[in-house]
């Protein structure tokens, strides 16, 4: 949804031509787009059960007249079962507050079908974690993400924003709310919970080793025994050692021992 003419038929067409999408519905600002998402027309709307939307996702301009795409976004957050969000906006000082109401993904203007195409099968994947499928209009096959495709994450620097690739962050700690990413180079503190992180990020190689700590297991060069219990020692810069949890150690040493072994065999 976008309430500038050009930009909604320029994202209709992103949107209408990619084949990861069976219908579009557009609409100039927060209040049609929610009156859609719950009319619509008779056939979709007998599907829904309650204050369900009738949509898989939506895309919205972060600035509208009336309700903004960020009061659009709390307004969904309701809905039982919340359609993914994406925002699409001009301005990068929005990145940061776009995760922190929920968002999954946002597009900087002005957007192109690559870029489109990525937020696509982010909604798919997050989709599929979330043990998606329903009795809705039946949607083509979606490809699985490419090897390469990395997350970025916005963080803010001294009134900057800057973009942090998810293949830089060695490990997270937990704060609170908050969430710390560990580079080589510094942290930054985000306002995403570990615990969706170690949602997001499990198939991209991360693991919860501990209450308070999400690992790289790419990084992990060893896993040492004390009397204390286990840790973990990361490369990739600076060494570091984390204490691994008793309830994570059985997973911790699988998954060390998984990979190693899948990649002798596919040699």
């Amino acid at each position: 949804m976008d309430d500038e003419r050009a930009g909604l038929d320029e994202m209709n067409y992103l949107l209408g031509s990619n084949p990861r999408v069976g219908r579009v519905l557009t609409a100039f600002d927060a209040a049609e787009a929610l009156r859609l998402m719950r009319s619509d027309d008779a056939e979709l709307a007998g599907r829904r059960d309650g204050d369900e939307s009738i949509v898989d996702a939506v895309f919205a301009d972060v600035s509208m007249p009336g309700l903004s795409g960020m009061e659009l976004a709390r307004v969904l957050a309701a809905f039982r079962n919340p359609p993914a969000l994406v925002f699409i906006t001009g301005h990068e000082e929005n990145a940061l507050e776009a995760f922190e109401v929920g968002a999954l993904d946002y597009i900087m203007k002005p957007a192109n079908s690559e870029r489109v195409d990525r937020a696509l099968r982010s909604i798919e994947r997050n989709k599929q974690q979330n043990g998606g499928g329903d009795d809705r209009q039946p949607q083509r096959q979606l490809e699985a993400p490419a090897p390469d495709d990395d997350e970025v994450i916005p963080v803010e620097l001294g009134g900057t924003t800057r973009m942090i690739p998810r293949k830089e962050v060695r490990w997270v700690e937990a704060q609170g709310d908050y969430a710390r990413l560990h580079t080589s180079e510094g942290s930054h503190l985000v306002r995403i919970p570990l615990a969706q992180l170690e949602e997001r990020w499990s198939e991209a190689g991360f693991l919860r080793i501990h209450r308070s700590f999400l690992v790289s297991l790419d990084l992990v060069t060893e896993l040492r025994m004390s009397s204390s219990g286990y840790s973990v020692v990361l490369g990739g810069g600076s060494e570091t050692e984390l204490p691994v949890s008793r309830r994570h150690t059985r997973e911790l040493k699988d998954r060390l021992v998984r990979a190693p072994r899948q990649n002798w065999d596919e040699q």
